[in-house]
């Protein structure tokens, strides 16, 4: 008897892990990366209206902030704080109240004053989801929801290479057989 698997076996146990894993990204990680952008664009949005001194500052921060969505690591070596999400929500909230303070600025423009407000709401709520979701250590979920993932996205990506390499083998051996 041969211990080789036939043909058969195979798909039948390829065709069992098609039915245990699920097919696409996984949801969560997706609701991450939404609430990153949403927050980040939050940030830009808090940048919009650009007058004085102060409001320079305030900028500046939110730009910081934006940037920080980004987790790119260059950018976080620099700033550790960042790295933590109650640092990183208590900047958005200081962020979105100075941006609040300085809209009472424009007293004579409402629609700059409504899209301060909007803005500065929409950042305040997501420093405070950063602050709660940092404090019940909801990142280090995060990351192994991102990390596994990408190990399913490249276990998905050499099983085709692989079947991709078999087809070009069982090709070979009826071109010589």
């Amino acid at each position: 008897m041969s211990s080789i698997p036939s043909e058969g076996d195979a798909e039948s146990s390829r065709s069992s892990l098609d039915r245990r894993e699920p097919r696409g990204p996984d949801a969560l990680v997706i609701a991450f990366r939404i609430f990153s952008a949403l927050t980040a664009i939050s940030a830009l949005l808090c940048t919009a209206i650009f007058e004085g001194i102060l409001r320079c500052y305030a900028v500046v921060i939110a730009l910081f902030v934006a940037v920080a969505e980004t987790e790119w690591e260059f950018f976080l070596k620099f700033w550790r704080v960042l790295e933590y999400w109650v640092g990183r929500g208590m900047l958005q909230i200081f962020v979105a109240v100075m941006t609040q303070a300085l809209s009472d600025e424009h007293k004579d423009r409402a629609y700059q004053v409504v899209f301060s407000e909007v803005a500065s709401g929409m950042l305040l709520g997501c420093g405070a989801v950063y602050v709660v979701a940092g404090l019940l250590c909801i990142r280090k979920f995060k990351r192994s929801r991102i990390e596994k993932s990408k190990g399913r996205e490249k276990a998905a990506k050499d099983l085709e290479e692989l079947e991709k390499r078999r087809g070009e083998l069982q090709a070979l051996l009826s071109a010589r057989g």
